[in-house]
């Protein structure tokens, strides 16, 4: 693949991430921001409760902005990024995973990414709400949250290498069930062996709890699915546009292709 070419796709990878990320961003404000306040506002209720005066701090950014302006910066960067990255992922991706066209490869990644960079990390360590989790261990639980995500990503990619060197003996779905087994199998066993926490306090409400939760795995699901199918839609367009375009092209299309 030329640079012109990994230069466009790029671009439309960095293009369907914004696009993805504006989406994700108001189904984390609909869904997820009523939830964030709900828990601050116990929280608050529960500091005043035992006496903490508020009063004397501060807030540097309002409550308002963080749920508005700093909601959209952060989500439509985080979207440009990761649709570059999945971008450059596809590049040597495509041609690489079987016959799959452009569009179904832009989909298996999108769906590999979701559950490799979010998913199984989230199974393990899920997110919390405001009020929940001790102040002394953030510092501990986000290494260990980013430990399982590079744990996740580099045994799916090992799991693909695996299965594509084990498919001429196997058979595809044999060496493809062979991988994924493979991979639960280890994603088991850090689950296992990599400490947990229990910090949710027996005072705060479950269905808020996981209401915050199912808010931040729709967001996620989301951002990757908007991705995966507006990419796919993007690089289809580019790199396998209709021979019926031109007339008399189809060959030569073939031939370009081949």
């Amino acid at each position: 693949m030329n640079s012109i070419s990994v230069r466009a796709l790029l671009v439309r990878g960095m293009l369907a991430g914004l696009v993805a990320g504006a989406l994700a961003m108001l189904v984390a404000y609909f869904l997820g921001e009523s939830r964030v306040d709900a828990a601050i506002a116990l929280e608050e209720a529960a500091h005043s409760g035992h006496g903490h005066d508020h009063g004397a701090a501060e807030e540097l950014v309002s409550r308002s902005m963080q749920s508005t302006a700093g909601l959209a910066t952060g989500v439509l960067v985080f979207g440009v990024a990761i649709g570059g990255i999945a971008a450059l992922v596809f590049c040597y991706a495509l041609g690489r995973m079987g016959r799959f066209g452009p569009r179904a490869t832009a989909a298996l990644i999108a769906g590999a990414a979701l559950l490799s960079v979010y998913i199984v990390p989230f199974l393990k360590y899920p997110a919390n709400p405001p009020a929940v989790g001790n102040p002394d261990t953030i510092g501990k639980r986000t290494v260990l949250f980013f430990l399982m995500v590079a744990l996740s990503v580099l045994l799916a990619v090992a799991a693909v290498i695996i299965g594509k060197r084990l498919a001429p003996r196997l058979g595809n779905w044999n060496a493809t069930v062979v991988a994924a087994a493979g991979y639960v199998l280890l994603i088991a066993l850090a689950y296992v062996f990599l400490p947990s926490f229990n910090e949710v306090g027996a005072d705060f409400p479950a269905t808020l709890l996981w209401q915050f939760r199912l808010a931040t795995l729709a967001v996620q699901v989301t951002l990757w699915t908007t991705f995966g199918l507006l990419f796919g839609h993007l690089t289809e367009r580019l790199l396998a546009p209709r021979a019926e375009a031109l007339p008399g092209a189809r060959g030569r299309a073939a031939t370009a292709v081949g």
